[in-house]
């Protein structure tokens, strides 16, 4: 009697499936987490994003805080799309987007914590556009 993990032992998808398998993973997770981060700047349901935001910023600005934040929800909400759209380049804009996140948490002198995974969060879309450039057939 055959069950679906024989199936899988005796076949493992072929190195092309895991990688399309990644992608498409890294696709979803890259596209959709700045949406609804980017969304939730407007709500401030998942936390308050404007303690995020480094003093010497704020200090530039000629923004308040809330708007600052709300202009950057708006830019994440455009770059998860970018990434559904058109991944390979949205997939570096999130990876660049994010170090610049990187640097705003580490110039706060706190959150260092948050700045380290927004790094490997960083990292994880930067290597969804080396698996992208690597096809031949890249939105």
């Amino acid at each position: 009697m055959a069950t679906v993990t024989t199936n899988y032992a005796n076949n493992p998808p072929a190195p092309a499936d895991r990688v399309d398998r990644v992608i498409s993973i890294l696709r979803w997770t890259y596209g959709l987490v700045p949406i609804i981060a980017g969304a939730d700047k407007f709500a401030h349901v998942l936390t308050d994003w404007n303690q995020y935001l480094a003093p010497v910023v704020t200090d530039i600005i000629p923004l308040s805080p809330n708007t600052f934040m709300s202009i950057v929800g708006i830019i994440e909400i455009v770059a998860g799309i970018i990434v559904l759209v058109k991944p390979k380049i949205g997939s570096l804009i999130v990876a660049l987007w994010l170090l610049g996140i990187v640097i705003n948490l580490l110039l706060t002198g706190q959150y260092f914590d948050i700045a380290v995974r927004d790094l490997v969060m960083s990292i994880g879309a930067f290597c969804l556009y080396t698996l992208l450039s690597g096809k031949t057939s890249v939105d």
